[in-house]
């Protein structure tokens, strides 16, 4: 239930007596101080996370470590991000750096079982330290991976404007909500509808089927289709040749982009795409 770790605050509170817990954790590897491994085996990494919500009770993951549990951002540092009930700043102990709030109603999820805070409040989290690049990405998968909206993090904003990075999060939230993100396979589908939004031009229907196909990125009435070429695409010539075919037969005109050239030549998306709106 709890991934092979435990935490002798636990055993305590089961009344269990000092001499007992010695015994019990006698030879255990130990991942923080109160808190060990059954077995012997290097701890997974989700046995790290779940280590570091078992450090003090009320913890919960954050940051950096709440990002990675989202899949939103890696987090390949040398220790985990928690977040704890009260006041004080930052404190690192060996393996876990601790953060507390007075403001934990409400922002608490379970995710595959571990405690967390919500994705909004990790993007709210994480946006003081990141670039622009960076946190662009990162609120990009949340909405991807659906694990927020664009107006949760708007509200999350407004009910904390004077908040470090508040306003970024707002200004993209601005942007996100009108973009079908949440349709998108990848992140370079939904860059794509970031890059053509700034240019002005009409956003495309995503990952909807035409002609008997699922296509990328297709503005139907103008017969237009532009498929992003992610790493499979040399694996899978013979589907994308096919779907192709389906389409051009049906009278659409059908360009590819490699993903890569999305990020690094945004120009040639913008070339590929309908004439901006007037």
């Amino acid at each position: 239930m709890q991934d092979d770790v435990v935490a002798t605050w636990q055993l305590t509170d089961r009344q269990w007596s000092k001499a007992a817990v010695r015994h019990r954790t006698a030879g255990l590897r130990r991942l923080h101080d109160g808190v060990f491994l059954l077995g012997q085996a290097l701890p997974t990494q989700r046995q790290r996370w779940r280590a570091a919500t078992l450090t003090a009770p009320g913890s919960v993951l954050s940051h950096a470590s709440g990002g990675a549990l989202y899949r939103l951002r890696p987090w390949t540092g040398t220790f985990e991000t928690i977040t704890r009930p009260g006041n004080g700043g930052p404190r690192r102990y060996n393996g876990v750096l601790v953060m507390h709030s007075l403001i934990m109603d409400g922002q608490v999820r379970v995710v595959d079982g571990l405690p967390v805070t919500c994705a909004e409040r990790v993007l709210a989290d994480l946006a003081p330290v990141l670039d622009d690049r960076a946190l662009r990405k990162a609120f990009r998968e949340a909405i991807r991976l659906r694990v927020t909206t664009a107006p949760k993090v708007w509200r999350m904003t407004d009910r904390h404007p004077s908040r470090r990075g508040s306003g970024r999060l707002a200004r993209l939230a601005d942007v996100y909500v009108r973009l079908p993100i949440h349709r998108c396979r990848s992140d370079a589908e939904a860059m794509a509808l970031e890059i053509l939004d700034a240019a002005g031009i009409p956003i495309p229907r995503v990952n909807e089927r035409f002609a008997g196909e699922e296509a990328d990125l297709c503005w139907p009435e103008l017969r237009l289709i532009i498929e992003i070429d992610g790493p499979s695409y040399h694996r899978l010539k013979d589907v994308d040749a096919r779907k192709t075919a389906a389409w051009r037969a049906a009278g659409y005109v059908v360009h590819r982009i490699a993903s890569g050239d999305v990020f690094d030549r945004p120009a040639q998306l913008v070339a590929l795409a309908p004439s901006p709106a007037r």
